[in-house]
Formats: structure tokens, sequence, C-alpha cells
């Protein structure tokens, strides 16, 4: 990683948060991002028939109107996620909206899917190369059927995502965790499962659902066996927490999903517990406070076939990616695995 970028991540930290975002994204337009290097046979994997040259994905939240998949993609990921795109544009909440946490290293967000829609988005990714670009989906803060909205995001969308994200546990649209439910779920998941084998299958493509980590006893099985009956791939566990461990930053009692380096423990001790209930049935991808080699690597032995990262790019900068994979290797051939697929649920 050159120190140039080194250097544009730290100026970028100087700045109000939403303002250093849009002008990351706009210097991976005009092809100043990094450039990664042929990762350590190790590290190829594949999730839910997706081949993927490691597995470290970008997380949502970075890409939301898909215009930057590819320079991320060429930047080291394994996977990029974009989104979370709703049927119809919509700002979000108010600003302020996003929060550095920095003595935390983490970060607090309450966007609530501010986005150009899915026209725009579509648009865009119609035009991917190769690689494995994700789509994550959710509904309009005020559509009186948020069925509907999924159902919406998968038809535009098919034959153009490698995969599809259900985004049913943000915390920053009222009302939308309420679909982690057991009636509510089965009627969302059902709706998509209908719309999804009426769809032509050139154009198939697995379906994930994202959850939260702020989960009740006997909730993570229930969704589980949804999944299972509806036919999706897997999971991916978690977003955002509305929990708040100690902090030290100004920022610590805003309003929102608190994401990174706090998330870590919560998040994983969610994976090991969906893993335990899943017994190999739905493949899982393992995302917050994945912030080294180490913790993708805990992410992985509890169960994860992929993780995902977003927030600690935020700290470490875009050679976070490759620090992580060389870590990731070398912890593999450490312990005896010869792929990461041998160390999934290992601990």
């Amino acid at each position: 990683m050159s120190a140039i970028h080194t250097l544009a991540a730290r100026v970028l930290r100087t700045l109000e948060p939403e303002k250093a975002h849009r002008l990351a994204i706009l210097g991976l337009k005009v092809g100043l991002g990094p450039r990664g290097g042929a990762d350590d046979p190790v590290l190829a994997t594949s999730i839910a028939g997706l081949d993927m040259p490691n597995p470290v994905g970008l997380a949502p939240g970075f890409d939301k109107d898909a215009e930057v998949f590819a320079p991320m993609l060429q930047a080291g990921f394994g996977f990029v996620e974009c989104g979370t795109v709703t049927p119809r544009p919509q700002v979000g909440n108010p600003r302020p909206r996003l929060f550095r946490l920095t003595e935390d290293r983490a970060v607090i967000n309450r966007m609530g899917f501010n986005n150009h829609g899915l026209e725009a988005f579509a648009g865009r990714l119609a035009k991917r190369g190769p690689g494995v670009v994700g789509a994550n989906i959710g509904a309009n803060k005020d559509t009186e059927d948020r069925a509907a909205d999924y159902v919406a995001g998968l038809t535009r969308l098919w034959g153009q995502a490698s995969y599809f994200t259900i985004n049913i546990s943000s915390p920053n649209t009222p009302g939308l965790r309420a679909l982690q439910t057991k009636a509510a779920l089965e009627d969302l998941l059902g709706r998509l499962a209908e719309a999804r084998d009426a769809l032509p299958a050139q154009g198939a493509a697995p379906m994930f659902l994202k959850v939260a980590p702020d989960l009740e006893d006997g909730e993570v099985e229930t969704i589980v066996d949804t999944c299972v009956v509806h036919g999706l791939a897997g999971v991916i566990v978690s977003n955002t927490t509305i929990s708040r461990p100690a902090l030290r930053s100004k920022f610590r009692d805003e309003a929102g999903g608190l994401s990174g380096a706090p998330l870590t423990e919560l998040s994983t001790q969610m994976l090991a517990r969906f893993s335990q209930a899943a017994a190999g049935r739905l493949e899982l991808i393992g995302a917050g406070g994945v912030g080294s080699g180490a913790e993708a690597y805990a992410k992985i032995r509890a169960g994860a076939r992929a993780v995902q990262l977003y927030s600690a790019l935020v700290y470490e900068g875009p050679g976070l990616v490759t620090r992580i994979k060389r870590d990731l290797a070398a912890r593999l051939r450490a312990d005896g695995f010869r792929s990461v697929k041998a160390a999934v649920g290992a601990r």
C-alpha cells in the first residue's frame, strides 16, 4: 500500500464523516484507489456456490449506490456487497447521522437507508465485470407493504447481482427489526421464495438474511428454521447493535446502530449461536467488528465461511484488507489448515 493512500486516509479522518465518505467514493471513481496483489492460494474459498479469491468482503454501507464495487474488488476484497437499496430513492434521516467514536474504534450511524433508488442502482450493477458483487435490499421507510419492496428489489436485480442480502436488521428504519419475528419472517421469506421461484433460472443467485446481534433466546432457532424452509442459502451475522457497552467517546449516547471494535465479541458470540443452530444447513458470513486477521480468523473458527468489514476502514485505511489477508493466511497455515473451508467451525 502506497504512502499516498495512507496519507489520504488520515486526511479524510479530519473531515466530517459523510463528507469524507463522499470524497473517498469520488476518489475511487476516478481511479485513485489502491491495487491489491495476488492472494495466497490458501485463502481461495467459495460460499453458496460463489468462488472467491479470499473470504474478506466489503460490507454494505460503503458503496450504497453500486458506484465503486470494481475499485474495491481491485483493492483486494474477495467480494463486495452494495446497498442497502430501496425501490424508491430516499434521503434518509436528518443530519448529523454518522459519528466517529475514535477512542473506541467505533462508529454510530442512523443513516436511514439513504440511497438513489433501485433504478439507478440496477443501471450501474448491470455493467459489472468479473468478481462477486452482492445486492443488499431493503424497504422504503414510508412503504405500506414492506415485503413487496423486498420482492421488487429481488425482481429488478435478478441476473445482475451475484447474491442477495435481505436486510431486516437495520435499527434506523422504524419497525424494520420486527420482520425478524416468526410470523413476519414467514410472510416475508415466503413471498420472496415465491417470487424467486417464478424468475428465470438463468439469473439464479443465492439469498442471505442479515440479522441483528440483539436477538432474544429462541429467536436464533426460529430464524434458522424459517430460512431453511424457504430455501435461503445462509445468514449474515450481524448488523449493528443498539446496545451500548462501555464507551469513552463523547458520541457514545447518540441514537443509532453501533459498529466497529465494541461489536466484535457480541457479533462473534451470536455467530457461534447461529452456527450451532444451523448445524450445517445454512452457510454463514461473519460481520461486526472485524479489524484484524485474528478477528477474521475467530469468526471463521466460530462458523463463518467468509467475513465482512467496513467500520475498521475508517481508522485503518485501505491497506487494512491486505494486512488482514496476510495475517489470516499465516494463521491458517500455522494451525495446519490447507483452506478456509477446513477451518470453518473449528473452535
